[in-house]
């Protein structure tokens, strides 16, 4: 998205707005009630237009709960060629996203939508949450540990099954729809138990660029241990034989100046930590033995967490991938 300078009304109620990069707006109510507020739309990923409705459903709600809070209501936003493709397609995508509002505790009451010749389809959500107990992008500690909840590399193997489907193992392409169809919801409800002291989610700027975010924020910097980050089943072996998006390619680009990456670690890994997900997971800032009870209760729960990295003081680099 590019940046553009628009004079801002400054309204003390306003809790979180753009200026920190966090996942969604919030604007308090009462001394109890805060609203968050979030969009996110964009072009099919996968060709079955019921998973699409899932994925951009699951996508645009993360951000309610990154932020910790419950969905109560979302608008569908759609543009469809209605002529070309038929009602039915728009329905079966109105369907995915409705039953993804429907598990993740809220209700869809109408939305907008244009004829457009290229498919687009997200929501616009709120939900609420205690103004004290609002989730931020920032506030990270030296000695933190960052905790993830889905694998990476939905961009990578989507991409792949834009340009070459037929080369793709049914296995794959299921184990990518699971991941980001998945809400967020349970590994956001399960950290109201813990001392969070940042969250946010993984979306196109890769695993890399939201950490940016969360270290910018706080003024720190964090060791990322690359075995340890969860890759989805055939990124790496997609990865090799050049199915990088273009967003991939971007957010490397724009990193590069900030990370430190080992000698040995190829270009095609280092595009994999900024790979522009689809509805990833939560990335978790939590003192180390907070996180690991938290990795506990998820795994209990048969929920996936796992620890990559840790936060220490400000280095020169913003990042340090080690292997």
């Amino acid at each position: 998205m590019c940046q553009v300078n628009v004079p801002e009304e400054k309204d003390p109620n306003v809790l979180v707005d753009q200026d920190t990069a966090d996942d969604a707006g919030a604007y308090l109510i009462t001394d109890d009630l805060a609203l968050i507020q979030t969009v996110d739309f964009f072009t099919p990923i996968v060709d079955d237009p019921y998973h699409f409705g899932q994925i951009a459903a699951a996508n645009a709600l993360s951000d309610i709960f990154a932020m910790g809070g419950q969905v109560k209501t979302a608008l569908n936003i759609v543009g469809f060629p209605v002529k070309k493709l038929g009602a039915d397609v728009l329905a079966q995508i109105l369907q995915g996203a409705q039953d993804k509002v429907t598990e993740a505790g809220g209700v869809i009451i109408g939305g907008h939508s244009i004829d457009d010749q290229e498919p687009k389809f997200g929501l616009a959500v709120t939900g609420v949450a205690h103004p004290q107990h609002i989730y931020r992008n920032q506030g990270a500690q030296p000695g933190d540990v960052l905790v993830l909840t889905k694998p990476i590399g939905t961009g990578i193997i989507t991409t792949a099954i834009k340009k070459r489907k037929e080369h793709i193992s049914q296995r794959i392409m299921d184990e990518v729809v699971y991941w980001m169809s998945l809400l967020n919801k349970t590994a956001s409800e399960t950290l109201k138990a813990f001392d969070v002291h940042a969250v946010t989610d993984v979306t196109g700027f890769g695993l890399l660029g939201h950490s940016f975010e969360m270290v910018k924020g706080s003024n720190l910097s964090l060791e990322i241990f690359y075995p340890d980050v969860p890759l989805i089943e055939g990124t790496r072996m997609i990865a090799e034989q050049g199915d990088i998006p273009g967003g991939t390619k971007s957010n490397l680009k724009w990193l590069k100046s900030q990370i430190h990456f080992p000698e040995n670690l190829s270009e095609t890994e280092q595009l994999i930590l900024t790979d522009a997900v689809t509805s990833g997971g939560l990335l978790i800032a939590l003192p180390e033995e907070e996180a690991d009870q938290y990795v506990d209760l998820m795994k209990k729960n048969n929920q996936f967490a796992r620890k990559i990295g840790r936060f220490t003081t400000r280095q020169s680099k913003a990042i340090c991938v080690t292997d």
